[in-house]
């Protein structure tokens, strides 16, 4: 039963991914045909992740209501309404208003599928849970891609995302039984934390923690929002291969999360981040000095690849970095910065390629990347010489 449970819980990621790249694949089609400005991508972009947080804010209080199978099933349907709205939309604003609800369901299953899986299973899940969200942000742009290349365009790509959605609200209602026998221990890891918040974000590296993953998240969803565009307006790639080497950027975080659930044998969780931001350094380098469309996908491959540790590795090394009893609450406060960093950056992002050239995407990675290192290598900087310092307080 745990074995089928944890099985829905990674579909439940992967359906997470999929609508994640649909957007970035299918704007360069969908800005011309209702006639929007190009950098107006990054609104709704931005509306999707003022959703997320809403709701992710909300998960305690709607878990506490539902119960998190239940929760995750209605946040689903929620979503897969949102897609099927995209797939009909003709009209900027119509895209608005279904952004809200497509963020609302997002941002619920993000929050309480992260906890639950804390909670209830083996450290080593996480990565795999997140390799599951980027096996779905992978298959997003392809399916766009498939759609984009027939007759049905890109709202095809939304309905066809909605309709593997609808299944999956099926397969976690069939499996509230499962959440059900666990629903006693839900509430296990929601005890108020020692400290307030206001004292949590004054300990030692916490500011410059939430810091670095605001500055990963930017990086992240800026380069899956932003890559086809870059690719099509930057280099005159056609807008269908475009969809499909953007894909690489979310396959490279799919194979890179794999392959480090495995490498957590031999790697710890800060050598993991030193070695993703040395990848990532790598793509961006290609990025800039190859022009053809073998580089442009290896570059975009390598910066998904280099991707792939830092969401999970961020999130395993708080109980670490700050202690199992502070962890729950610093986890919650963790996310709302990757969220702030996902919705505000790629509408700056969308100005400076409208306005002055799509070709800066590399540049705006290199120095997110740059700024995420200096934050988390600090971090870590801090809390070290505030544990060698308490022994002297005492």
């Amino acid at each position: 039963m745990t074995n089928a449970l944890l099985g829905i819980i990674y579909l439940a990621f992967v359906s997470l991914g999929l609508p994640d790249g649909l957007l970035g694949a299918a704007w360069p089609a969908i800005h011309t045909s209702i006639g929007a400005n190009v950098s107006l991508a990054g609104v709704v972009s931005m509306v999707i992740c003022l959703g997320t947080i809403t709701s992710s804010l909300l998960t305690v209080q709607l878990v506490r209501k539902l119960g998190t199978g239940r929760l995750t099933a209605v946040s689903v349907a929620l979503t897969a309404v949102a897609l099927f709205g995209f797939s009909a939309s003709s009209a900027f604003w119509q895209l608005m208003l279904w952004a809200i609800p497509y963020g609302l369901g997002a941002g619920a299953v993000d929050a309480a599928l992260n906890a639950y899986v804390a909670t209830h299973f083996a450290a080593r899940h996480m990565n795999w849970l997140h390799c599951c969200w980027g096996l779905g942000a992978a298959g997003g742009p392809l399916i766009m891609s498939w759609q984009m290349s027939g007759t049905a365009g890109w709202p095809g790509g939304y309905r066809v995302v909605g309709i593997l959605q609808v299944i999956l609200v099926v397969a976690i209602t069939l499996s509230l039984p499962l959440w059900h026998d666990r629903a006693g221990e839900v509430g296990t890891g929601e005890k108020h934390a020692a400290l307030s918040r206001r004292e949590l974000i004054a300990r030692p590296g916490v500011k410059l923690a939430m810091a670095g993953f605001l500055c990963y998240c930017a990086l992240e969803s800026s380069s899956g929002l932003w890559a086809s565009t870059f690719l099509v307006l930057g280099h005159g790639v056609s807008a269908q291969t475009a969809a499909l080497l953007a894909s690489l950027f979310y396959a490279g975080i799919t194979v890179g999360r794999f392959l480090s659930g495995v490498l957590t044998l031999r790697l710890d969780g800060r050598q993991l981040l030193k070695l993703g931001e040395t990848v990532m350094a790598l793509g961006v380098v290609i990025l800039f000095v190859t022009p053809g469309e073998v580089g442009l996908g290896a570059g975009l491959a390598l910066l998904g690849l280099g991707c792939a540790p830092i969401y999970p590795q961020i999130i395993q090394l708080t109980p670490e970095r700050f202690g199992d009893e502070n962890a729950q609450s610093l986890m919650g406060l963790q996310m709302a910065c990757a969220y702030v960093g996902s919705m505000a950056f790629p509408p700056l992002m969308g100005l400076l390629v409208e306005q002055v050239s799509p070709l800066l995407l590399p540049v705006a990675v290199a120095g997110l990347l740059v700024l995420m290192t200096v934050c988390l290598t600090s971090c870590d900087r801090r809390v070290a010489q505030s544990r060698k310092a308490t022994p002297l307080a005492h």
